[in-house]
């Protein structure tokens, strides 16, 4: 098993708009493709860490299984409008994509 985990940082005062759009991603797009959302999860940034951080995590199977989930959300015309919304309340050129491997 892996863990995919999608990071953005939210402009100032926007964090709550953030938070509001990942979840609306999560049920109106995410439910589209074949990763299971009720075991995905949103961490913010807390103690050590920018409070306007904000994470998707994803369980995954393997590469492959992020790489259907990758051309299933490109097919999705909600997705393209949902990252405009998300383009005004998030830091431009904040967003990366990170993998970890599940040891135990």
């Amino acid at each position: 098993m892996m863990i995919a985990r999608w990071t953005c940082e939210a402009k100032f005062g926007m964090k709550s708009e953030t938070l509001a759009l990942h979840k609306e991603w999560a049920e109106q797009i995410g439910s589209q493709t074949d990763i299971d959302m009720s075991k995905s999860r949103i961490v913010t940034g807390s103690v050590g860490a920018k409070e306007a951080i904000i994470q998707d995590e994803f369980e995954i199977d393997n590469l492959a299984e992020l790489d259907a989930f990758f051309n299933k959300i490109a097919s999705i015309k909600m997705h393209a409008d949902w990252g405009k919304k998300m383009g005004e309340v998030i830091v431009s050129g904040s967003t990366y994509w990170e993998v970890f491997r599940v040891v135990e």
